[in-house]
C-alpha cells in the first residue's frame, strides 16, 4: 500500500509516517518547501503550493489513498489577514488534492481521509455530541470548519470513500498544546483557565495516528471523531498534568476577560467547551490504546517524570 500525505511534517502527519513505516506503508508527501523534498523507496515528497494551485501531479503514481492534514496553524493571533491563511490553506488544499486527481485519468485512489475538527460543534458545558449533529457553533472555526468539510464533500460521488476526522485536543510529547500547558505547571507557574469547566476532548497522537489508517485501510466514508472515549473538564486535565509532574498548583484561576486581553479572539480556543463522542468509530470495531486520560498523560510524560522533580 501506498499513501499521499499532506502536512507529513506536521505533528500528526510525523505520527502517520511513522506508523505506515512500521506497517510496511510507503508514503509520499507534498511539502510547500523544495528544501523539505527527499526522495527514498519508502517516503519520497513533492512540491506544491495550493496558493496557487500548483502541485507536480507524479505524487499520485502508485497511490492507493490520501491522507490531508494541511492548515495553517490556529494557534497564532488572529488577525484579519490570518484568519483568511487560515482558511485558504485548508479549502485552497483540498480543491487543489481534487483538481490533480481529475487531471490524473489513471490514478489508483480508493481512499480520500481528511482532518476537520470538533469546533465545529457549538460550545456547551451540557451537550454530547454525536457526529450527526447538525448545528454548527457561530464562531470562526465553527464557520470555518463547516467550509472546510464542504470542500472535501465535493470529492465525494466518485469512486473514492472520502471521511473526515474531527480532530480533538491532540496530546503528544513532541509539542502541540500539552506542551504549552506542562511548561507553566513544570516550574510552579500552573493554573486553571476559567472556571475550568469546559469540555475537552482529547485524544493520544498514537491512537490519532491509528485512527487515520485505520479509516484508510478500511475505506470507511463519512464524519469520525477523532477523540477519546473520555472527555474531561479542562480543570480534570490541568490537575491531572500537575499530578503526573508532582507539581502543586497553588495559582488563582486566570480570568477569561485577561486572555482575551492578551490573545484577542484567539482565546475562544482555551474557553470552548466540547464534550464529543467517539461511538461511531468503536461501533466499526476501532480499539483505542489510551481511553483515559491518566493512561495516556502517564505515557506521554514519562520522561518529564522520570527527571524526579519534586514539590518545593
Amino acid at each position: 500500500m501506498k499513501v499521499l500525505i499532506t502536512g507529513a511534517t506536521g505533528l500528526i502527519g510525523s505520527e502517520i509516517v511513522k506508523l505506515s513505516h512500521e506497517r510496511g506503508i510507503d508514503v509520499h508527501y507534498l511539502t510547500t518547501s523544495k528544501n523539505k523534498i527527499s526522495d527514498k523507496d519508502n517516503y519520497r515528497g513533492f512540491y506544491w503550493d495550493p496558493e496557487k494551485e500548483q502541485i507536480d501531479v507524479s505524487c499520485l503514481e502508485g497511490v492507493d489513498a490520501i491522507i490531508n492534514l494541511a492548515g495553517a496553524s490556529v494557534a497564532k493571533r488572529w488577525t484579519g489577514p490570518y484568519k483568511e491563511k487560515i482558511r485558504s490553506s485548508r479549502i485552497q488544499s483540498v480543491r487543489t488534492l481534487r483538481e490533480a486527481i481529475d487531471q490524473s485519468k489513471n490514478h489508483n485512489i480508493k481512499s480520500f481521509v481528511s482532518a476537520s475538527a470538533i469546533g465545529i460543534y457549538p460550545d456547551s458545558l451540557t451537550e454530547y455530541y454525536e457526529v450527526d449533529e447538525k448545528r454548527i457553533d457561530d464562531s470562526f472555526l465553527g464557520r470555518l470548519t463547516s467550509e472546510w468539510e464542504a470542500a472535501v464533500d465535493e470529492l465525494s460521488g466518485s469512486d473514492i470513500s472520502v471521511a473526515k476526522v474531527r480532530v480533538g485536543l491532540v496530546l503528544s510529547s513532541d509539542g502541540g498544546a500539552l506542551s504549552q500547558m506542562v511548561k507553566p505547571i513544570k516550574y510552579y507557574a500552573g493554573a486553571v483557565f476559567g472556571n475550568g469547566e469546559q469540555w475537552q476532548s482529547w485524544i493520544h497522537i498514537r491512537d490519532l495516528a491509528e485512527i487515520f489508517l485505520y479509516i484508510t485501510e478500511k475505506k470507511m466514508t463519512g464524519v469520525f471523531n477523532g477523540v477519546a472515549p473520555n472527555p474531561v473538564t479542562h480543570e480534570k486535565l490541568i490537575k491531572e498534568i500537575a499530578s503526573q509532574l508532582n507539581r502543586p498548583l497553588f495559582l488563582p484561576n486566570i480570568p477569561r476577560s485577561m486572555l482575551k486581553l492578551v490573545l484577542g479572539e484567539m482565546s475562544s480556543l482555551l474557553f470552548s467547551s466540547q464534550r464529543v463522542s467517539c461511538k461511531r468509530l468503536e461501533n466499526f470495531g476501532f480499539h483505542f490504546q489510551y481511553p483515559n486520560i491518566k493512561g495516556a498523560l502517564e505515557n506521554i510524560l514519562s520522561e518529564e517524570k522520570e527527571l524526579n522533580y519534586k514539590p518545593l
